[in-house]
């Protein structure tokens, strides 16, 4: 296993841009629970419940969808980065990093010492909260604060919109900046496992544009095929190969 992890990082010296894709599994590890592993959010949930356009349409929805995203935003409030946030943010710190995509909403990435300009967000983030009406953004503790004292769903106090974490629901548009700037981007992928698939988009289709706009024999599943093996991030797979390889010190 070193051996091949040893592969790995020569691959990652030899790259001009490397960018690294990253899913749920990649934040279990500091106690976020994914959607659909046992145990996870559907288990307690019904996913339909959460379509964008139910939120959009019906205040019952609404108050489920709070319910869920409070009981969510909490552990992730608290959560901190593991080995392998931590050894994606040592890459940007000896340069070795183009960018990180991450489907992730927990901002560990952060955290763990990334800079906004190395973390595209495809899947939005769930600190923050925006009006779906005219666009204002709140900090999310503040709205937070208001579902602690007994409000059921939160209104913008400008329009009287609805207000939504700026995450990406089940039939919402992916935001067309950050999955064109992923795109563009993407030149070495490392990826996470993962099997969230939402609206229109999805790992496997980001997958086969890399595919087609660089000539590489990427992997059409989720996960990438880095000379035909496939790669997996997590704080266990990190650990097995402490001392760093070389390329830290590159």
């Amino acid at each position: 296993m070193k051996e091949k992890f040893e592969q790995v990082a020569q691959w990652i010296i030899r790259s001009e841009r490397t960018v690294v894709f990253v899913g749920a599994g990649l934040s279990t590890e500091s106690g976020i629970p994914d959607f659909r592993s046992p145990g996870g959010v559907w288990d307690r949930y019904n996913p339909e419940d959460f379509y964008f356009q139910n939120f959009i349409s019906s205040e019952v929805s609404r108050e489920k969808y709070w319910k869920m995203s409070s009981e969510m935003y909490e552990p992730m409030k608290k959560a901190q980065p593991n080995l392998a946030h931590l050894a994606i943010a040592e890459m940007e710190r000896v340069g070795k990093l183009d960018c990180v995509i991450t489907q992730n909403i927990d901002g560990l990435h952060f955290k763990a010492g990334n800079s906004e300009g190395k973390v595209i967000q495809l899947h939005g983030t769930a600190m923050s909260v925006s009006c779906l009406h005219c666009g204002k953004k709140f900090d999310r503790d503040q709205i937070q604060e208001r579902l602690r004292k007994g409000l059921k769903v939160p209104y913008c106090e400008d329009c009287r919109g609805p207000l939504k974490p700026d995450t990406i629901s089940f039939g919402q548009p992916m935001p067309e900046k950050e999955t064109e700037e992923a795109y563009r981007r993407s030149s070495a992928v490392t990826s996470s496992s993962s099997s969230v698939r939402l609206s229109s988009f999805s790992p496997r289709r980001l997958c086969l544009w890399l595919q087609k706009g660089m000539g590489r024999d990427w992997s059409s599943s989720i996960g990438t095929r880095l000379p035909a093996m496939r790669w997996q991030i997590s704080s266990s797979t990190v650990r097995q190969v402490r001392p760093w390889p070389a390329f830290w010190k590159m």
